[in-house]
């Protein structure tokens, strides 16, 4: 069962889609999403923020991506840009989120919406973009995972080599 962030994240996924398509507004987009079934089940303030404020700050958002998607933007999938200002609005606006679960939730969409590998692109991408907003929370985050861990105890012989 999926969270009501993550059917947020879904349905701001394919109201992005429509304002690409279509050029529709964040009201219009937010009106056809609310006839979607399990929208009820979305988290509805983190749906409407993550809509209107990508739609309002695209270009902004776009100036950060561009330089570092690997072809011109224009040849990026609707869905993986999508994807990418959906995590990079959330990297730079909701810093009370940890940009690791932004990232892993632009994977998450990448996977279930996006084409072979669009995960692993997304990835690289959204890492860049949270070591330029956010260098403290990933330095920090870096010196944590090159901690020595500590030996484990040993653990007790299964009850067949104890038998024996």
């Amino acid at each position: 069962m999926r969270s009501p962030r993550r059917r947020a994240r879904e349905f701001a996924l394919q109201g992005l889609y429509q304002w690409q398509m279509t050029g529709a507004t964040a009201t219009e987009i937010a009106r056809n999403l609310a006839e979607l079934e399990g929208h009820g089940a979305a988290d509805a303030g983190l749906l409407k923020a993550e809509l209107a404020g990508v739609i309002d700050e695209a270009e902004g958002l776009r100036g950060l991506l561009e330089p570092l998607v690997d072809r011109k933007w224009a040849e990026v999938s609707p869905v993986e840009k999508a994807i990418l200002l959906i995590g990079a609005w959330e990297i730079a606006h909701v810093p009370e989120m940890p940009y690791r679960v932004s990232i892993n939730e632009a994977i998450e969409l990448a996977k279930r919406y996006g084409g072979t590998d669009g995960h692993k692109y997304v990835n690289g991408i959204l890492d860049r973009v949270a070591a330029a907003l956010r260098p403290e929370e990933v330095a920090a985050g870096r010196t944590a995972e090159r901690k020595p861990r500590q030996p484990s105890k040993a653990r007790p012989a299964s009850r067949k080599k104890a038998e024996a």
